[in-house]
Formats: structure tokens, C-alpha cells, sequence
């Protein structure tokens, strides 16, 4: 019997960010908005979180629609047609159809031809988690162009009255697209989870006990924010320090820092713990948007593309973490 070979598939040499996108809500929710449902004041919510104002999505804003339109800024930052799209990659946690997922929707929507599209969940770390993905893609030769969007409407799963999560999480999504490249433009990504600690961050109720249920409500996000703090303030830490270390550079070649934008408090303890050089730039989007789970990272680096705190050809290190408790990191460079 004559052995057979299996052909085997060639990508690009290297993958890159070309382009990035974003949406926002048009409705913003100042902490004086809040502070009567959950006992508490403006004062203490920046003192917690650092969050001023934060986000919310109308009727309209749904989770296909802030999609799109992070999208196909995307598209034209990146200077790609959506018939170059061979791949749609969703993360969100927020889309509230069990099936199909949204990224089909999605992609024939921008006018995509048929690419593989398929939503991921891995909470606030889903966006780092996809664009791990994109770049192995791309070089795996699976895809040639991918487009990755971060997106949520969790103000559809908030508990207004729970004095822990009230005040903290918002609505909106951001984009990328990603493709090929001569150089290495993005990082190997440092991804895990730590199951035992599974319960931090999940939603109140199983969905089979709110069917059966004698007076069913909607599930909510509930948080043990004490105990998430500490976790990712010095945990997560490491993982930046790994990821940096796989790509090759070191703290002062960094120029910008863009975790998940969950809290400045966490923000500041993990600069403090990686020893961040003053020069570096921060991220600090979640003061006035809020905490966007998987839609944070490509919200906050967005942010300082347009301000200008982020230029093209900086490096900077993306982490996320989140529910899981599930985590990612790579190094990019900027679009």
C-alpha cells in the first residue's frame, strides 16, 4: 500500500494590526445617574473604580449594530474592502441568542464574502484571546485578512441595584483587522486560566433554573471585587512581563500599556508591579467609558490612536482578564 501525504497550508510570514475602530454609545451616564439605586456617591465610585461617566447603548445601539460600525472604521483605517475579509472573529459575552452567533450577521452586514465567522467567549479577555487567534490564522495560512471585534451591551445584564457591578460596567464595541506582514507586527500571546476561581465573576443564575423558575428574571453580572482586584493586580502583572519577554523587548522599549480597562486602581497596581518606566503611556479610557469587557482594550487603545498618545509604529502591550478567570496578552504594534 503506497503511503499518502496530506498537502499542508502556508500563510503569511508574519502577522500585523492594519487597522482599528470604535464605537460608543451616544448616551453618557454620569455617576450622579447611579449613586441613588446603590447607596453611594460620586465621590466613592471614583475613589473605587476612577470611572466618572460611562456609557450606555439605546434601543438602537444593539450588539450587531456597534459592531458594524467599529468595523467598518476598521476596514477604511486598515484600507481593506469587506470582500477581502476571509475571517470574523466576535468576542462578547453580551450577545443573547444561544445560537447562531452574531459574527455571521455581522459579516454579511459589512458585505463579507462568506469568510469563516465565529463568535468566542472568554468575558473581558476575549478580545486578546482573538486576536491571538487572527495572527495565528494569518500565519497558519487559514486566513488572509481577519476582522476582530470586542463588543458588549452589558447594561442588558446589569443589576442596577447591586452596589458591586452598578457603577462599573458599560456598553460599546471596538475593531481591528488583521493581516499579513514582512515583519512581526504582533507579539506571541501569553493566554491561560485559573478555573478554581471560576465563581469571581458569573452571572447570578443558570439559565435551566431561570426557566424553571416560579417568577423568572434576567441572569446578572455579579463580581467578588475584592478578591478579582487582588488577582489581577498582581497576577496579571506576570503575564504582562511574559508577554513582553516572548516578543523580545523589555520595559523601556514599551511606549504604551493597554490593559483591560476594569478599574484604575488595577491599572495603576499593575504598572506599579511591572516597574513601568514614566515614558510609558496608559490607557485610561474605562474614567469616561466605563468597563466594556472583551470591548475594553480595542475602546482604550482606540482612544489614544485618536488623542494621539498612541502613534503608529509604538509597541504596546495589550492584557486582558476577566471571568474564567481567563486571561491574554500579546504585544502590538501600534496601526
Amino acid at each position: 500500500m503506497s503511503a499518502r501525504t496530506l498537502a499542508g497550508s502556508t500563510g503569511a510570514a508574519q502577522a500585523t494590526v492594519l487597522g482599528i475602530g470604535a464605537y460608543r454609545p451616544a448616551r453618557v451616564v454620569p455617576n450622579a445617574e447611579l449613586v441613588d439605586a446603590i447607596d453611594s456617591s460620586d465621590e466613592w465610585i471614583q475613589q473605587r473604580s476612577g470611572i466618572r461617566t460611562r456609557r450606555f447603548a439605546g434601543p438602537e445601539e444593539s450588539v450587531q449594530m456597534m459592531s458594524v460600525a467599529a468595523a467598518r472604521e476598521a476596514l477604511a483605517h486598515a484600507g481593506i474592502d469587506a470582500g477581502q475579509v476571509d475571517g470574523v472573529i466576535v468576542a462578547t459575552v453580551s450577545h443573547m441568542m444561544q445560537t447562531p452567533a452574531i459574527a455571521p450577521a455581522i459579516a454579511h452586514e459589512l458585505g463579507c464574502d462568506q469568510p469563516v465567522a465565529f463568535d468566542i467567549s472568554a468575558a473581558c479577555a476575549g478580545f486578546c484571546h482573538g486576536v491571538g487567534l487572527a495572527a495565528d490564522m494569518v500565519r497558519g495560512g487559514s486566513a488572509h485578512h481577519v476582522l476582530v471585534i470586542g463588543v458588549e451591551r452589558l447594561t442588558d445584564i446589569l443589576d442596577r441595584s447591586d452596589r458591586g457591578t452598578a457603577f462599573i460596567f458599560a456598553d460599546g464595541a471596538g475593531a481591528v483587522v488583521v493581516g499579513p506582514s514582512d515583519t512581526p507586527g504582533i507579539g506571541p500571546v501569553v493566554w491561560g486560566s485559573d478555573g478554581e476561581q471560576f465563581d469571581y465573576i458569573r452571572q447570578t443564575q443558570d439559565w435551566r433554573d431561570v426557566m424553571t423558575s416560579d417568577s423568572p428574571t434576567m441572569p446578572a453580572l455579579t463580581m467578588q471585587g475584592a478578591a478579582v482586584f487582588r488577582w489581577a493586580s498582581f497576577a496579571m502583572a506576570k503575564v504582562g512581563l511574559e508577554a513582553l519577554d516572548r516578543a523580545g523587548v523589555t520595559v523601556d522599549d514599551l511606549d504604551c500599556f493597554v490593559p483591560h480597562q476594569a478599574n484604575m486602581r488595577i491599572t495603576d497596581a499593575m504598572a506599579r508591579s511591572m516597574k513601568l518606566p514614566a515614558s510609558v503611556r496608559i490607557a485610561r479610557d474605562v474614567a469616561d467609558q466605563g468597563n466594556t469587557s472583551a470591548a475594553s482594550v480595542p475602546l482604550a487603545l482606540h482612544r489614544m490612536v485618536q488623542e494621539g498618545d498612541a502613534r503608529s509604529g509604538d509597541l504596546a502591550l495589550l492584557i486582558a482578564f476577566g471571568a474564567g478567570l481567563a486571561y491574554a496578552a500579546q504585544v502590538v504594534v501600534v496601526p
